[in-house]
């Protein structure tokens, strides 16, 4: 029996990473940590969502027809995944990323190129996190 992947912490609720990947076919297997795709990272529930949203190629109406619900709820619902990825809706057409802006990204992986932050700074400060 093959189980989803968690893309979160059941116990702290925090992110989780694969630390082994194997190939089913040749049974090659690769070690290290590696990040969840944010859509993985998502609750079951979101996941459903954006997978019947993609499959409605992206009309919000065909996916109220299919859940049987009102086109706002269907909308209210795109914006809980679009704020779940880490994002904020911001308009009908266009969607900002939340955090750093695009001169602040260019600085810090400047910085980064330089050897002036390590890779975890880079990581923390391109999330946002300026508590370090």
């Amino acid at each position: 029996m093959k189980y989803s992947v968690l893309g979160r912490c059941p116990i702290c609720g925090q992110n989780l990473s694969v630390t082994k990947l194997t190939c089913t076919h040749c049974g090659t297997a690769v070690e290290g940590s590696f990040e969840l795709p944010r859509l993985a990272r998502l609750s079951p529930e979101y996941q459903q969502f954006a997978e019947l949203f993609i499959r409605s190629e992206g009309k919000l109406n065909r996916v109220q027809e299919i859940l049987g619900i009102s086109y706002p709820t269907a909308r209210a619902q795109l914006h809980e995944v679009i704020r779940a990825l880490g994002y904020e809706p911001s308009g009908a057409d266009e969607i900002k990323p939340k955090g750093i802006s695009p001169e602040r990204r260019r600085q810090i992986l400047a910085d980064l190129e330089a050897g002036v932050i390590t890779p975890e700074q880079a990581i923390q400060l391109l999330k946002g996190d300026t508590s370090s």
